[in-house]
């Protein structure tokens, strides 16, 4: 059974396989386009920054250099139920210099489409393994009226143990302020 998240609670990951699913809804007719979110990785070092590029995972690079993470695609509407993006992990291969993995939504030219996350609902990211039963979930509930980018949850390894932490922080830069944050 799923255990639901609140803002800043942890939980322990007990598998080395699983999928983080992303789902969310735009509010219809709110800015007359299309919404694009998308889902990237970042895998931190020790020191909580990318140690190359590669260790950015998007939709322009799909896979991490040790093959351990795996975004499946960019979902460019966001139509349907469900996971609207999807990233496999397998831990077992995971460089043992990551530490973190943080797993970002932002809104695809979201200043010249007069779009933020106050005008997105249904938002949430889980986890589940390959039976499909979901492991953790944490729904973002929170009004993010100007921000254009949010960093819905984090994977990381405290002494061995793999654990997800719900995040829920946004930021009104987009991806560029992530990619400052952990250049």
């Amino acid at each position: 059974m799923a255990i639901n998240l609140q803002k800043g609670q942890r939980e322990n990951l007990n598998a080395q396989k699983f999928t983080i699913g992303l789902g969310w809804d735009a509010n219809a007719g709110v800015t007359g386009g299309d919404f694009d979110l998308d889902a990237s990785v970042f895998l931190l070092g020790e020191n909580g920054k990318l140690p190359n590029d590669g260790c950015f995972v998007f939709y322009n690079n799909t896979t991490s250099p040790d093959g351990a993470i795996v975004h499946t695609g960019d979902n460019r509407t966001g139509a349907g139920d469900g996971d609207d993006e999807a990233i496999t992990v397998d831990l077992s291969k995971i460089d043992p210099a990551i530490k973190e993995i943080c797993v970002v939504v932002t809104i695809h030219e979201a200043e010249s489409r007069k779009q933020n996350f106050g005008q997105v609902r249904n938002s949430f990211i889980r986890v589940y393994d390959g039976s499909n039963t979901e492991l953790v979930k944490y729904e973002l509930d929170e009004d993010f009226s100007i921000e254009t980018a949010v960093e819905f949850g984090r994977i990381y390894n405290r002494n061995g143990q793999w654990k997800f932490e719900a995040v829920g922080v946004g930021m009104k830069g987009g991806l560029q302020d992530f990619l400052n944050k952990y250049n």
